[in-house]
């Protein structure tokens, strides 16, 4: 299709180096920047999303000051749920869970821009069950039945907690706990009396202790 054509051409201009990364008769149909976690990192990645006609995946792709590359896919054909995620102590951001046999992955973004995503998402995975269902002829025979339940599943989930357990409670408090320790150095070094200074220090090591704990335990 023309218009579909034109998306993939656009996109190939706009991501250097991404053609070489793309597997045989693979097309970007769709991209957005979003946060990903595939949980193969020790945190989330601040990245562009690209949906092709054969996987999802978070990219970056950079050459200044030095090359890095970050690419983590899930194939479309593994995919079984598509869930979006509404938390009641986010309210700037939307989760999009899309989940196979073997990964979870978490895709956070403003409300408008998930809701692209997870069109774009949705539509990919149609093409892509259609491609492996039979002829209309075939539809009462096994195959088509066994075809018929890897359709994704596509749901929403209304999720309700409290701010203090929430990420960006979590970033505060240990943005919260460096400048405690910051300050307090600083009152240390300049009034050259330890009494002054080292309470500061302790509280923004047991905030920053407490605000890592706290994500390890949202990741477990």
């Amino acid at each position: 299709m023309p218009a579909q054509t034109t998306a993939t051409e656009k996109i190939l201009r706009r991501f250097k180096g991404l053609r070489q990364h793309l597997q045989a008769e693979e097309t970007p149909l769709f991209t957005m920047p979003a946060i990903w976690d595939g949980g193969q990192e020790p945190h989330s990645t601040a990245c562009d999303i690209i949906v092709t006609n054969q996987r999802v995946f978070g990219y970056i792709y950079t050459t200044f000051p030095r090359e890095r590359l970050f690419l983590d896919a899930l194939p479309l054909a593994s995919i079984r749920a598509v869930t979006l995620r509404e938390k009641s102590f986010e309210p700037l951001f939307r989760e999009l869970l899309v989940s196979s046999s073997k990964r979870k992955i978490y895709i956070r973004a403003p409300r408008q821009k998930i809701e692209s995503l997870q069109a774009a998402l949705r539509s990919a995975l149609a093409q892509d069950t259609a491609k492996t269902l039979p002829d209309s002829e075939m539809v009462d025979t096994p195959l088509a039945a066994n075809a018929q339940t890897q359709a994704p599943m596509y749901g929403k989930q209304d999720m309700r907690g409290t701010f203090e357990r929430s990420p960006l409670a979590i970033v505060m408090l240990f943005v919260g706990g460096l400048l405690l320790e910051i300050a307090g150095a600083l009152i240390w070094l300049v009034s050259q009396s330890a009494q002054a200074g080292l309470p500061l220090c302790g509280a923004g090591f047991v905030a920053v202790v407490t605000s890592i704990l706290l994500m390890r335990q949202r990741r477990a």
